[in-house]
């Protein structure tokens, strides 16, 4: 058993070693701390030499052995990780003398980065272009759709011009014969030497034939109004609105083979047409009326006559039998002592009488449809294109009787009447307007004058002039 003396020697030492350990750890603490806040620690001089010595030994050695070991790659890779973490950090701020408050969007925390754009080359761009036709024919629609309508158009151009002028030529050489035995010239052009003879082409469906040098008429011309099978659009709205060929046959009578009267037989339709158009049956022959009960034609013709002694004269069994069997081909007949064109306008209102001649017109259908060649149609036109010299025989011998010529010569000098009386207010009217033209044009220079005597001497004078205007005409009557 130990004595009191021995167990507080024991209780001694283990107080020493216990303060001893307590010192050193906290001592330990404090350097370690010291250490980590001192950026230059490593430069101070520590009392253990031996052991930073051996630390720093240990360090060298491991660092050599790394750089033995390494390879050049891992060698690039840790030179460029060395450059990123080495960065300037500078505590002046090249913006500080730039005021907040002045400039909006401004920040003073935010670094200026540098433009990199400045040492980039010209951006180059591409056209987008379409994709080849063969593989893209969607583009094209429209383009492919303008160009088969213009091939379509001048295919229809060539084929319509050779077929009016394939009529032309075949209605021509059927009646050359037969114009050259009525008249001394066939095919005029109105020059003193004719070097080509024949049809004359107005147009691509306009063909002109002059014919002269026969007893009774001054000339005759033959016009082929053909269909315009060289227009595209033409023949697309014929389907909508059918039209004909036509042979139009205009006879310029002279003065003092022809006696006074305006008569028309037509179709119904063209004579509508006539008469709302055409000058002289507006006025001397409106009145339309059948031609079946009297003349035995059919439903679709009427008669349009200023004298009824003329119309029952030059419609004889042969004219009425050659209608009754080509019906289709005789589009009118119009005859006219006072043919002077289309009426005119109220706009364009001539002055005075326009100009008359004696005309005999004929306008015949050429049937080239329901499948007939031009051959064919020619032959069935021929009776109707002879029936023009019956007609200028006929009506060269034609004279009126007294009272009906007495009657066409009232209607003439009523007519000459009305129309001089229309003038002469045209006339009126115009001078009323150049009056009073010069009247104002007078006020205003008597109004720009500062005399006001002269003003209130014209002022009187007007207002005489508009009391004499407002007095009631009177007679003077001699006992």
């Amino acid at each position: 058993m130990s004595s009191p003396v021995d167990r507080s020697h024991w209780l001694t030492i283990f107080a020493l070693t216990l303060l001893f350990v307590s010192y050193n750890i906290a001592n330990a603490g404090i350097n370690h701390l010291d250490i980590e806040d001192n950026e230059f620690a490593e430069f101070e001089d520590f009392d253990v030499e031996d052991v930073v010595g051996g630390v720093a030994s240990d360090q060298k050695n491991v660092l050599h052995d790394h750089e033995e070991s390494s390879t050049p790659e891992q060698d690039k890779e840790a030179a460029i990780a060395d450059e990123d973490e080495a960065t300037v950090e500078t505590e002046d701020n090249e913006f500080e003398h730039v005021d907040e408050d002045e400039y909006e969007g401004y920040e003073k925390d935010s670094t200026s980065k540098p433009d990199l754009k400045l040492n980039e080359g010209p951006k180059i761009t591409f056209a987008q272009l379409p994709a080849h036709l063969r593989s893209n024919w969607e583009s094209y629609y429209l383009e492919l759709m303008i160009l088969a309508g213009l091939v379509l158009y001048f295919f229809n151009f060539f084929l319509g011009r050779s077929k009016n002028q394939r009529i032309a030529e075949t209605w021509y050489s059927a009646f050359k014969g037969p114009l050259l035995e009525k008249f001394a010239l066939v095919g005029d052009d109105g020059k003193l030497e004719n070097s080509q003879p024949g049809l004359m082409k107005e147009s691509e469906n306009v063909y002109l034939l002059w014919c002269s040098g026969r007893t009774g008429c001054e000339a005759v011309l033959f016009e082929l109004r053909l269909l315009k099978r060289q227009d595209l659009v033409a023949m697309v709205m014929n389907l909508f609105r059918p039209q004909q060929d036509q042979v139009h046959v205009k006879v310029f009578m002279n003065d003092s083979d022809m006696d006074t009267f305006v008569m028309c037989l037509a179709a119904k339709k063209t004579a509508n047409r006539f008469v709302r158009e055409m000058a002289d049956i507006s006025v001397y022959c409106p009145e339309k009326k059948s031609a079946v009960d009297k003349f035995g034609l059919p439903a679709n013709f009427v008669l349009m006559s200023e004298i009824g002694e003329a119309s029952s004269t030059l419609l004889d069994v042969r004219v009425c039998s050659l209608i009754n069997n080509i019906p289709e081909v005789i589009e009118s007949i119009h005859f006219s002592d006072q043919y002077s064109g289309p009426k005119q306008t109220e706009d364009t209102a001539p002055s005075k009488m326009p100009e008359v001649k004696k005309m005999l017109i004929f306008n015949f259908n050429l049937p080239l449809k329901n499948g007939k060649s031009i051959v064919e149609a020619v032959e069935i036109i021929r009776p109707a294109i002879m029936l023009t010299f019956h007609c200028i025989d006929r009506v060269k011998r034609f004279r009126l009787s007294k009272e009906f010529k007495a009657k066409a010569e009232k209607n003439r000098q009523k007519v000459e009447e009305a129309f001089l009386k229309s003038t002469h207010a045209a006339r009126a009217e115009a001078a009323a307007a150049r009056r009073e033209e010069k009247r104002r044009l007078e006020k205003e220079k008597i109004l720009q004058d500062d005399d006001p005597e002269k003003q209130r001497k014209w002022e009187e004078k007007e207002n005489k002039r508009l009391a004499k205007k407002r007095m009631p005409k009177m007679k003077a009557i001699k006992v």
